[in-house]
């Protein structure tokens, strides 16, 4: 099943394509708007693992 992108979303990953901070994010923290630009945002980079150290670490 393809996956449909919000329109926050691509505002956000457009505004990382144009080089913008993400505190230009326009949509209210905690909505899910946000979160949904937020993703669009950051979906180029590599996810982060918190729950344990990378190889290598600690």
């Amino acid at each position: 099943m393809a996956s449909t992108r919000s329109q926050q979303w691509n505002e956000g990953s457009a505004a990382r394509r144009a080089g913008q901070p993400d505190t230009v994010n326009p949509y209210e923290a905690g909505s899910q708007e946000s979160a949904d630009w937020l993703d669009g945002f950051t979906s180029g980079e590599p996810e982060q693992n918190v729950d344990r150290p990378e190889r290598g670490e600690g």
